[in-house]
């Protein structure tokens, strides 16, 4: 049988799957014609997400993100849901020099507690909601300057334009993740989750 990472190569190193545990501490959804959230008790998935959130549907258009197709292009939608952390926005605001950022304005459908670096949780993690609801990440949220400005207008800070343009290197890797429905139903508030991490590769230089 064909060794494809023989011992004379670099070595790789596997990280067994594991499991993890996690609570649901707020939900919020957003009007169809914006992205900032208010606060609901609960949500009701579908295939294509939150029915009548901004970021539903099956598909979506591409942006910024995606470089490598023209603006615009239709595409799978894998941002069906975003994620984040009440101790990593913390540390967003220490280091933006505010008191708090709140999880609606920058477009967060969940806020999980229990789960120390939120933001590191691999591609294909999946997360079991007790209600039966499964959402698999897909990616971690890249900080952009449209959720710095909402930041910086919410926050109250003097200049928008510079809060717009901190809060991408204030919030890179702790901006939470995106995710998209792989099972549907209903999440409420205070829900308990059962995480499981995939296994990883990493690759030794």
């Amino acid at each position: 049988m064909l060794d494809l990472f023989p011992e004379t190569e670099n070595p790789v190193e596997i990280i067994p799957a594991r499991k993890l545990a996690a609570q649901v501490a707020a939900l919020y959804v957003a009007p169809s014609d914006h992205f900032e959230t208010r606060a609901v008790d609960e949500l009701r998935l579908g295939f294509d997400g939150i029915g009548g959130d901004f970021h539903a549907g099956a598909t979506r258009r591409s942006g910024g993100r995606e470089p490598w197709y023209p603006r615009g292009t239709e595409m799978r939608n894998e941002r069906q849901l975003s994620i984040v952390a009440a101790d990593e926005l913390a540390i967003v605001a220490q280091r933006m020099g505010i008191a708090e950022i709140k999880p609606e304005w920058i477009g967060a459908n969940l806020l999980i507690e229990g789960l120390p670096h939120l933001s590191m949780l691999p591609s294909g993690t999946l997360l079991f909601f007790k209600g039966g609801v499964t959402i698999k990440v897909d990616a971690q949220n890249g900080p952009c300057r449209i959720a710095g400005r909402s930041v910086a207008e919410n926050a109250g800070m003097a200049d928008h334009e510079a809060g717009a343009l901190l809060f991408p290197k204030a919030a890179k890797r702790l901006r939470g993740l995106v995710a998209w429905v792989e099972k549907p139903g209903r999440i409420t508030t205070g829900e308990e989750i059962s995480v499981r991490v995939p296994e990883q590769w990493i690759y030794r230089a």
